[in-house]
């Protein structure tokens, strides 16, 4: 290992951050209450973790541009998930087996072990073979400050799995075994394979923990495996699914045989703009979640990534969720609740009723807020019911529900120029009095939650300042509110 060389190249790319840092905050299209880089581009969410009293969040990260290229490792910490402090890069290329151009330090996870801070990442490299992924080891004394292992990589693609197709390794410890899923593809279908160590660093295959019948994709990114109530939840990113892309399954495991036997599957989110998700375990028990606010498959490589690359950068996180089990065995995902800490100036509606007139209503500045309400369907006899966010200037994002055809619609088409598609999902109304409506807005993107938080989409929206009105009207008759509450948020990073 060169250590001189990776001296050098943290301190080259540290050196960019700092040098661009300033400007780049200033632009119009950055976050205000999101995650984001300081500069240059971002993707997955990695080494999730609270460690030593603070949350740890690392992140995929070229630091050099708003563009996907050779992959580092950047780092912040925090203490409520909103407010950052960013620290040093975590890892950057630097060995034979993590240093290439389009390769370098890919996705992975943190865990605590003997008193140190623990990553787990795929290394990426291309010696000539085709690209390589192995799985590799870095350890920190103070969570700051990382070495590579010697011993890397500690793990190689198995037989018959593709070297390209080995990847996002996500580490657990149970009793005294440490225990390791990775994404990979076997005759074009995806799955996720199961691993087991006594000291994190010499490991061996357990089992397939899950596997697609063809309903999955060709290849499972970013891994997830934790226990949650009685249950087991597997999640991933099926690579060639379409609309599919954060899946989940709950189920039962068994820790003698490695078995993973699901019998129930659900959609995280139905957004374009939602994919990697990763947890871990907060200091009170709570099960956090946190997704790369974008996706291969809408946005690629090759199309135009939206106006922010234009600033210096690229990429936020999706704001953290809780997860939860419910008495089904299905899944919620709520906001974190310290997102409350940044409410300001709240207004209250009571017992409203929307008809075919547009109404407008007030939420903070219109750009960045937050919105709660609560529709009596006992009371509403009307087909449709239409939200107009992000209005002004020619622009809008409309958000339908359609009682009748208990279809929920985000149409983006006509938002700021840049995104396009309308995101779909049912609406399981059958039975239910109330139908619930919570909605995050920041400059760039536009979370809407709904059905108890088990019906969400994410969308990325490029939106000016003065697309600021939200309006809301009814089709074939009316809408009864019950009450609706707004706020504006304040911003994390001024």
């Amino acid at each position: 290992m060169s250590k001189e060389l990776l001296k050098q190249n943290i301190e080259k790319a540290q050196f960019e951050i700092d040098r661009k840092k300033d400007m780049i905050k200033s632009g119009k299209m950055r976050q205000h209450y999101h995650f984001m880089p300081q500069t240059g581009w971002l993707n997955d969410p990695n080494g999730l973790i609270y460690f030593r009293g603070k949350y740890h969040f690392f992140f995929q990260h070229n630091p050099y541009s708003g563009f996907w290229d050779s992959m580092h490792w950047g780092h912040a910490v925090s203490d409520d998930m909103l407010h950052w402090e960013y620290l040093p890069l975590a890892l950057v290329p630097s060995e034979k087996y993590d240093n290439h151009q389009k390769g370098g330090c890919f996705s992975g996870s943190a865990i605590e072990h003997d008193g140190k801070l623990f990553l787990m990442y795929t290394g990426v490299t291309n010696e000539g073979n085709g690209y390589e992924q192995v799985q590799c080891i870095a350890y920190s004394e103070d969570g700051i400050h990382f070495e590579k292992y010697e011993g890397n990589p500690v793990l190689t693609a198995p037989e018959g799995i593709p070297t390209d197709m080995f990847r996002d390794p996500k580490v657990w410890k149970h009793e005294d075994t440490y225990y390791m899923v990775c994404g990979a593809s076997r005759n074009n279908r995806g799955m996720a394979l199961l691993y087991r160590s006594k000291n994190m660093l010499n490991w061996e295959f357990f089992n397939v923990l899950a596997e697609s019948r063809g309903e999955w994709g060709f290849m499972w990114e970013c891994p997830d495996f934790y226990p949650i109530g009685d249950k087991y939840v597997l999640t991933f990113s099926p690579m060639g699914s379409g609309d599919h892309t954060s899946v989940y399954l709950v189920g039962d495991f068994d820790y003698e045989t490695g078995s993973f036997y699901s019998h129930v599957s659900g959609e995280i989110n139905w957004g374009f703009d939602y994919y990697a998700p990763q947890s871990f375990l907060a200091p009170d028990g709570r099960r956090i979640m946190v997704g790369w606010a974008n996706e291969w498959e809408w946005m690629p490589s090759w199309k135009d990534w939206g106006p922010t690359y234009k600033e210096g950068w690229c990429g936020s996180f999706n704001i953290p969720m809780e997860v939860r089990l419910m008495k089904d065995s299905t899944l919620q995902f709520l906001p974190i609740k310290e997102i409350e800490s940044l409410r300001q100036g709240g207004q209250f509606w009571d017992n409203l009723v929307v008809t075919e007139d547009e109404l407008e209503l007030k939420a903070g500045d219109g750009v960045t807020f937050e919105l709660k309400m609560k529709i009596d369907l006992e009371k509403t006899d009307a087909d449709k019911l239409e939200f107009t966010l992000r209005c002004g200037e020619g622009k809008k994002t409309v958000c339908m529900f359609d009682f009748k055809k208990a279809e929920m619609t985000v149409n983006r088409n006509n938002a700021d120029g840049w995104s396009k598609g309308i995101s779909r999902s049912v609406m399981y109304l059958n039975n239910k009095k109330d139908l619930d409506v919570h909605i995050l807005s920041d400059q760039s993107s536009l979370e809407i939650f709904t059905s108890e938080y088990q019906n969400n989409h994410s969308n990325n929206i490029f939106a000016g300042n003065f697309q600021n009105q939200l309006k809301v009207r009814a089709y074939g008759g009316s809408v009864a509110i019950k009450d609706i509450e707004t706020y504006g948020l304040k911003d994390c990073y001024c």
